[in-house]
């Protein structure tokens, strides 16, 4: 068994959202797709970064709660929290996308991508080539093809 055929099984090919995409649209591809987050291509259809969960959540909450260790004196109407932040529904996903370079070439390994998943904050593993989104890993997909490795080999 080659060393990365343990992914291969488990690739996407996901829609892409646009670097000018509004929150509104990226968030609507998002939950349409039933990923947790999604590779970002710029006007040139190349690989910008990823947009997903954690993006959403922050562009859609007032910017201080990130900087809160607790929030329980903050009100708790969810909608008066997001009628705070009704305009990011207009903001391009540039403004709100991570782009941490966590994608890998199509020569990629198991080992490496769970190097990825270990060490960096992301749902979502892209497979870039020449610059070019050709699919994608989340995590949820490789935690569920390794742990049922790991529980046959035992």
């Amino acid at each position: 068994m080659s060393s990365r055929s343990l992914s291969e099984l488990i690739l996407r090919t996901p829609p892409l959202l646009h670097v000018d995409d509004t929150i509104e649209v990226a968030v609507r591809r998002v939950l349409d797709s039933d990923q947790p987050a999604l590779p970002v291509v710029d006007a040139h259809e190349r690989y910008a970064g990823i947009f997903g969960e954690r993006e959403f959540i922050e562009a859609a909450f007032p910017g201080y709660l990130k900087h809160l260790r607790h929030a329980a004196f903050v009100d708790r109407s969810l909608d008066d929290a997001l009628e705070t932040r009704i305009g990011a529904a207009a903001e391009p996903v540039r403004r709100h996308m991570n782009t941490e370079h966590v994608e890998v070439g199509p020569d990629f390994s198991d080992i490496q991508v769970a190097e990825i998943f270990v060490h960096h904050r992301v749902l979502v593993v892209p497979i870039v080539a020449d610059r070019r989104v050709q699919a994608m890993l989340t995590r949820r997909d490789f935690v569920r093809a390794v742990g049922e490795r790991f529980v046959r080999q035992r």
